[in-house]
């Protein structure tokens, strides 16, 4: 097998994200009295499946893309190298890097319809790689939202997750989705505080873990962007937790799709008359919050999950 030299481009250190000024205050938002709104909390927590239907294996890996339609594929790795990536190359030549942990997991198919390159890789020493499986998945997406709704390695969750309850609780005053999203920025502006040792200490690899972030009630932008994208998800609210750069800074934010105003790029602050990019890690961490609007031209996207 053709040996190759990975570029871990999903590092996903953020260590950047410290650059800001200040820290959050914390009003400790009280969410047990918000009466019903007209559009009550339409909670809906997507399963991922791996049926075995349309799969690629052998005796090291499994690449099953049964629900390729449904904006996603899973993979599972059973060999025994301790160290092994997926790749998945995009119909637009983007390619994702992924540290593959035990059993299935899940991996969102971001760019639609299309080809995607799928490959598993193991560690031979230093920073080479062999192939263990590979397979090209011709994506027919049925649900043009599903890799947005899913859990995946990244927005993980499941019907146990205990950030599920609190979006439903904040959900249940709202009138519209915008207002859901609104409800839970300002529950995570007002609660929530930047994690600047974390900042400084996480490590290459760093996956999110949603209600350990709610328990402690800090962290980095990745943090923020994962709970943020798990809470509207579970609200049927398309969320896709972005990574790329905010100037020279590595950052993770947010965008989101709904009936009324289309994709919304960047979490969004509205002034009255029309919603405006406002990154949550960004804003939590400013002296003025309410006052944070960052140009969207300073945002360059690169990767989505």
């Amino acid at each position: 097998m053709t040996c190759l030299s990975i570029l871990l481009i999903c590092a996903l250190c953020f260590t950047g994200c410290d650059k800001a000024d200040g820290g959050s205050g914390s009003k400790g938002s009280d969410t047990t009295k918000n009466e019903a709104g007209s559009r009550g909390s339409t909670l809906n927590v997507l399963k991922w499946d791996a049926p075995g239907n349309e799969v690629n294996a052998n005796e090291l890996a499994t690449i099953d893309y049964s629900n390729a339609s449904e904006g996603y594929i899973c993979v599972k790795y059973t060999g025994s190298n301790s160290k092994v990536k997926l790749q998945i190359t995009t119909p637009g030549q983007t390619t994702y890097t992924f540290s593959m942990h035990e059993g299935y997991q899940a991996f969102p198919l971001t760019d639609g319809s299309g080809s995607y390159h799928i490959a598993v890789f193991e560690n031979v020493s230093g920073d080479q790689y062999s192939t263990a499986i590979a397979a090209d998945v011709v994506a027919d997406i049925k649900n043009e939202f599903g890799a947005f709704l899913y859990p995946n390695q990244y927005v993980d969750f499941s019907n146990s997750t205990k950030c599920i309850s609190l979006s439903e609780e904040l959900a249940k005053s709202a009138n519209s989705d915008l207002e859901v999203v609104e409800k839970v920025y300002d529950y995570l502006l007002d609660n929530f505080s930047y994690d600047y040792d974390k900042a400084n200490t996480v490590e290459s690899g760093y996956l999110p873990d949603v209600d350990a972030t709610l328990s402690a009630k800090k962290g980095i932008c990745f943090d923020y962007a994962a709970v943020m994208a798990t809470m509207l998800r579970v609200q049927q609210i398309p969320t896709r937790l972005e990574v790329g750069y905010v100037g020279d800074v590595y950052h993770a934010w947010i965008s989101i799709y709904t009936d009324e105003t289309g994709w919304i790029n960047g979490l969004i602050e509205f002034n009255g008359k029309k919603w405006e990019m406002m990154d949550p890690t960004f804003a939590s961490t400013s002296k003025t919050p309410e006052k944070f609007v960052p140009t969207t031209g300073k945002y360059l996207l690169k990767y989505v999950y």
